[in-house]
């Protein structure tokens, strides 16, 4: 039976499973962070910076693409998003603490940014950026984006609960008001975010696609997640008898749009920058194609995008259950790839480039993976998994049934 009069609270059984799932990721999640900030004093700080970035960037987008995601929904409808909300609401809810992970990057910005030390000071391009380019505005920068982050997911999850509660359009309407500036408030934070912290890190380089580029990373990673997340959820009641293989043929069809756009961004940036062939912007390509790091351009490219695209078009693989399941696991440990490709290779000598993989790199993305999936696994449970007093949910629980 699938009604909006059930309450599609977590039962026991799930309960438990997911309790169980919280206590490993929490146990696996300080392990490493343990090793990981104990490489500070074994591999130096600029490493342990390097690799901290990667970690919690990746982990930190996860956060960031499922309140944009969020925000999607409310404004487009559809029984996509209805299904996913509950997954995409309490990864929103990770940014309360994942917010803060960025003061590591601001305390220790004369070790990561070589732009604010006294020899970027003295450089002439970098005294042409001075008024974005300095430290005091890369703290005011971030109580903006702390601000509008917290203040979007606070009021969205508010009346969110308070839509269930009351039945009433008013909160419905007003997810959806806010959502309209706040998916605008979304881009414009996260593209000043990924050029405070990552394109920064080459600051003679600039790409006006960046931000999308980053963007489209993290909705495809937080999709991935959602999809997974869903599908686990199906296994046990209440959302065994919820999901339809029409909901994971729709979902399916998003992430290879998400997978689409992201290799779309990407080949723009690579054409605007190969058409105009300047010294000044080539350098970032002259690092992630010579070398090592060739091979990882390689995996991005078969594995980031032609694997999935292609495992994607198939409406057998996308209705099946474990199969949609494997792809949108797959997609999220490649994600890692193209997140260390954007932070590490920034490091590579232009006139030797090499690849120099850190095991801070892998154990970094481990600890932050187990800390965000403790506090989703805790976020998950707290309220229904479906929204009750959303106006399409019976819409979206009798998508794809037979009437």
């Amino acid at each position: 039976m699938t009604t909006t009069e059930q309450s599609y609270e977590v039962t026991p059984q799930l309960a438990d499973k997911l309790k169980k799932n919280q206590q490993i990721a929490t146990f696996v999640g300080l392990v490493f962070l343990l090793v990981t900030i104990a490489g500070y004093f074994i591999a130096g700080p600029q490493q342990f910076l390097r690799s901290y970035l990667v970690g919690f960037f990746f982990w930190f987008g996860m956060g960031l693409g499922s309140l944009a995601l969020l925000m999607t929904q409310y404004l487009t409808g559809g029984a996509w998003g209805t299904m996913i909300r509950r997954p995409l609401e309490a990864g929103s809810k990770t940014l309360y603490v994942f917010v803060w992970g960025f003061l590591p990057l601001l305390i220790g910005v004369h070790t990561l940014y070589w732009w604010s030390t006294a020899a970027g000071q003295a450089d002439k391009i970098i005294q042409a950026k001075h008024l974005y380019l300095n430290i005091p505005f890369l703290w005011v920068r971030f109580a903006i984006y702390a601000v509008v982050w917290l203040g979007l997911t606070y009021l969205l999850n508010k009346w969110s609960v308070l839509e269930d509660r009351t039945k009433s359009y008013e909160y419905s309407k007003k997810l959806e008001t806010l959502s309209g500036p706040g998916v605008l408030a979304y881009f414009f934070t996260v593209t000043f975010c990924a050029v405070d912290y990552i394109m920064t890190l080459e600051p003679h380089w600039f790409s006006t696609m960046y931000g999308f580029i980053i963007a489209m990373g993290q909705a495809l990673g937080a999709m991935s997640m959602a999809v997974a997340v869903l599908v686990v959820l199906s296994r046990y009641p209440p959302i065994e008898n919820a999901l339809t293989a029409k909901h994971l043929h729709d979902l399916g069809k998003l992430m290879l749009a998400l997978v689409m756009l992201w290799a779309y961004t990407n080949f723009g940036q690579l054409l605007i920058t190969w058409s105009a062939n300047l010294p000044d912007e080539i350098v970032w390509y002259i690092k992630r194609w010579n070398g090592g790091w060739g091979w990882v351009g390689v995996i991005l490219l078969v594995g980031h995008f032609c694997l999935p695209f292609l495992l994607l078009l198939s409406q057998t693989l996308k209705r099946n259950p474990r199969t949609i399941l494997a792809i949108a696991i797959y997609i999220i440990v490649v994600h890692v790839v193209d997140v260390f490709s954007l932070v590490e290779a920034n490091f590579a000598d232009v006139k030797h480039v090499t690849l120099n993989l850190s095991w801070l790199d892998v154990v970094s993305p481990i600890g932050f993976g187990g800390l965000w999936l403790a506090l989703y696994f805790w976020h998950l449970p707290r309220r229904p998994l479906l929204p009750l007093g959303a106006p399409d949910l019976k819409k979206a629980l009798d998508h794809g049934r037979a009437h």
